[in-house]
């Protein structure tokens, strides 16, 4: 009797963005140039070859999550615009396209720093009439939601320092900068908290952050009632 194949269910679109910002993000890191076999920027040949060594993705998840990705300014394309003259002198133009990570896309990954762009940078805050507070992790909320907001940012430390997988780290840091985003308003979205909350709620598997999610979780119900 023949054997059935068992299907494999593939990753979804938001755990390839992951791999894939996090591949851009070490590459950036281990670069010795700026493009190349050990550049930062990278073709989009090279791209598609490791990602399927390395986590065994397919062109199109590639192709599709990495346009995914520049839209949203995580990544960016440098086109490369060159000439090749024929022999009859006939002048081919040629243009090769590499793929970097942005600093945006780094900030995603290490979390703001002292280098990073203010979030309102160009909006005069003072003409909203809104009390705004920056967090320690360099985000600006309201400040009648400070003690969610520094919540957030202990839990988000706290998830950052684990030894929980990269991977997940990015996916809670990206949900708990989401929650961080809506707080800025004077008015949250509370369908985008609610759905960003479930995600975070999981960082309770990762050592030390149970009593953190509980008391974010707590914050939230509040906000959300």
């Amino acid at each position: 009797m023949a054997k059935k194949k068992i299907a494999q269910g593939r990753p979804s679109n938001n755990e390839i963005r992951r791999i894939m910002l996090q591949y851009f993000y070490d590459r950036n890191k281990n670069a010795t140039s700026a493009r190349g076999k050990r550049g930062s920027a990278v073709k989009i040949s090279d791209v598609k070859k490791e990602l399927k060594a390395s986590h065994g993705l397919t062109q199109q998840e590639i192709q599709s999550n990495l346009t995914y990705l520049i839209s949203q300014g995580w990544v960016e394309e440098d086109t490369i615009e060159k000439s090749i003259t024929a022999p009859g002198g006939t002048v081919i133009p040629s243009s090769t396209n590499y793929y970097r990570i942005t600093a945006a896309g780094i900030d995603k990954i290490e979390g703001p720093g002292e280098f990073t762009m203010p979030k309102f940078h160009g909006i005069k805050i003072e003409a909203t009439g809104q009390n705004i507070i920056t967090l320690g992790d360099g985000n600006q909320i309201n400040a009648q939601f400070s003690e969610l907001g520094t919540s957030l940012v202990e839990l988000r430390n706290a998830i950052a320092q684990s030894a929980a997988p990269e991977a997940d780290k990015l996916a809670l840091v990206a949900d708990i900068d989401t929650i961080q985003s809506q707080l800025a308003k004077p008015t949250p979205n509370k369908a985008i908290i609610a759905a960003a909350c479930e995600t975070v709620k999981t960082a309770a598997t990762i050592d030390g952050c149970v009593g953190l999610v509980n008391k974010v979780a707590g914050l939230i119900g509040g906000l959300l009632t």
